[in-house]
């Protein structure tokens, strides 16, 4: 097969036949074999009545239904492991990703060779509550990954097939999938500017709660990829510094002391001084991370993906 299309949706019921049948006139017009993927997360309007309908008139499409609204990375993690196409291509179910860009998407992994393709909505239709927050995640999400990319958001995305069976996608990850690929070996990503349709029915699912949780799994993301497999070399070598900086200050004090006494000078009782205090927390603090790191270690050591590795080739 040669293109799997994986659309993850929640409340789309008016979107999807148009959805449908604009995708279908693309793929016949270019003569690819396909398959569509339509994962409905927990809608509680009319949507899965709506999809099984048109899998009913088209066998090229399937939907998948879940019990509750899990959320687009949930959506996605289960499509990527129903695909069977050559390439994958994801998209959002609202309208304003074009089906018209798929063979350019398509082309890129296939003629080019690139493991991902991103979609970059270089002109935007969304208001500012979104395209402000969508601008410092991709500003961010660029400095964390050293992937220079400039739009890490948008749904319309194409893949190797490898690629969505080598990754896990999970909480907000679907916002970085690039830098999932790149962490599994897959570093030949590129960008292709896609036209961005205005919202025609229904209204964003965009929130604050969605921008609070994007930051913090870039943060998880960018600590899981470079210190997972040695948190030690993390936690250790703060810790390590904590623990110099405060034995060091606590020597000072008491070669002052020492000092003092030797020339019978009246010197502060060491128990007295703040700085004694200051030197002891760093101290505990940097012992403390020290044995987060060890069992950290521990913990890595003996998980069951500890030597979970990517083979691309075997002669």
């Amino acid at each position: 097969m040669d293109i799997s299309i994986v659309i993850p949706l929640f409340n789309e019921e008016e979107s999807l036949p148009e959805l449908c049948s604009w995708i279908e006139k693309v793929m016949l017009s270019n003569n690819y074999s396909y398959e569509v993927l339509l994962i409905d997360d927990g809608s509680k309007d009319k949507s899965w009545s709506v999809i099984e309908e048109l899998s009913s008139k088209n066998k090229s499409i399937k939907g998948i239904k879940f019990r509750r609204n899990y959320g687009k990375s949930a959506a996605l993690n289960i499509g990527f492991q129903k695909v069977t196409g050559d390439v994958v291509i994801t998209m959002d179910a609202d309208l304003q990703d074009s089906p018209d860009e798929i063979p350019e998407l398509y082309n890129k992994i296939i003629k080019e060779n690139f493991d991902l393709v991103s979609g970059w909505k270089q002109k935007r239709y969304d208001p500012l509550s979104k395209t402000i927050p969508t601008k410092l995640f991709n500003w961010a999400a660029r400095k964390a990954s050293g992937i220079y990319l400039h739009d890490f958001n948008c749904g319309l995305k194409s893949y190797k097939n490898t690629v969505v069976k080598s990754i896990e996608v999970h909480g907000e990850m679907h916002r970085y999938i690039p830098v999932l690929a790149k962490w599994a070996g897959f570093a030949n990503i590129t960008e292709q500017i896609v036209e961005h349709q205005s919202r025609k029915y229904g209204e964003t699912k965009f929130g604050l709660e969605r921008f609070v949780n994007g930051f913090l799994d870039l943060l998880t993301i960018t600590f899981v990829t470079r210190f997972g497999k040695k948190p030690m070399h993390l936690f250790g070598i703060i810790g390590s510094i904590m623990f110099l900086i405060g034995f060091s200050m606590f020597g000072y004090i008491v070669i002052d002391k020492l000092i003092a006494m030797s020339n019978n000078i009246v010197a502060k009782n060491i128990a007295d001084m703040s700085v004694f205090y200051i030197a002891l927390t760093s101290m505990i603090i940097g012992v403390q991370l020290f044995l987060a790191g060890f069992i950290s270690e521990m913990i890595s050591r003996s998980s069951n993906d500890r030597n979970n590795y990517q083979i691309e080739k075997e002669v």
